[in-house]
């Protein structure tokens, strides 16, 4: 063994000239004083997602770099059909397996929301903190150091929100309300917390601050999840190879999860 390639945190949907240390070894391929004349693959269904196997073979192959794979026996015979077939398949069960990882674990988390009213990561919403909530109920977890959240009002901000209902509420408008609140010197959220808003100015209270907090139905006191999912997008269509790009992309309202019970002070409470 001359190297070791080998991409931590990353996902097996994206291909390899996006992976750091994979998109190196395609670099290394080229060399012709590279060290080494084959690669071996520990784990064909994490190195190949879908269709990434036939991509990336041609390439070793040009280059005359053998692609050794324990589970074929050996290295791949670029003529084998049966090679090619049980490759294809690795793309094809690793692609179904992260499928089922992901519908198992957005079912278990739209459970923990709902029955539990858990806390299930991300920054806390504007005018609460979080506190300790105890050891997470898995154990392997809890083991590793994994605690519980929950929300509580936070005594800087939370006046603030209660502030913004009450105007709301008398009959005042996002703009005027947005207004009030720059003129009285509040720091609007990206002011308060610049280090978790860095693509704000943070100079005044915006509509869109206000309206953001009147809309969110988290100050109701529940706990909600689910308003956003992370929607897979073709960087190129004209060069399906180069995989998909991830954003944030709003649910309908009739797919986010409300806990059975309130977890934490509404927004109007003191």
């Amino acid at each position: 063994m001359v190297a070791e390639y080998f991409d931590i945190g990353q996902s097996r949907s994206i291909p390899w000239k996006r992976r750091p240390r994979a998109s190196q070894l395609l670099e290394a391929l080229k060399d012709p004083d590279r060290g080494f004349d084959a690669v071996v693959i520990g784990e064909p269904q994490r190195a190949f997602y879908g269709n990434q196997y036939g991509l990336t073979f041609l390439v070793f192959t040009h280059y005359g770099v053998r692609l050794w794979v324990p589970e074929v026996g050996g290295p791949i015979d670029p003529d084998s059909e049966a090679h090619d077939l049980v490759m294809s398949v690795f793309g094809g069960v690793s692609k179904g397996e992260r499928t089922r990882i992901k519908i198992r674990v957005r079912t278990a988390m739209a459970a923990q929301a709902r029955v539990e009213g858990r806390f299930l990561g991300g920054r806390p919403l504007y005018g609460y903190r979080l506190v300790d909530a105890g050891l997470h109920p898995d154990p392997a977890k809890a083991a590793d150091g994994k605690r519980l959240h929950r929300l509580v009002p936070d005594g800087v901000t939370a006046w603030v929100v209660r502030r913004i209902f009450a105007e709301y509420l008398a009959g005042f408008g996002i703009f005027a309300i947005a207004q009030r609140l720059t003129n009285d010197g509040i720091p609007c959220p990206s002011a308060h917390d610049p280090q978790r808003n860095r693509h704000r100015c943070g100079v005044a209270w915006s509509k869109s601050a206000a309206r953001a907090i009147l809309q969110n139905p988290r100050y109701t006191g529940y706990q909600v999840w689910n308003r956003q999912r992370k929607e897979e997008l073709l960087i190129d269509v004209d060069d399906v190879a180069l995989g998909h790009r991830t954003q944030q992309t709003w649910n309908k309202k009739g797919a986010w999860i409300y806990s059975d019970k309130p977890t934490h002070n509404r927004g109007l409470d003191p």
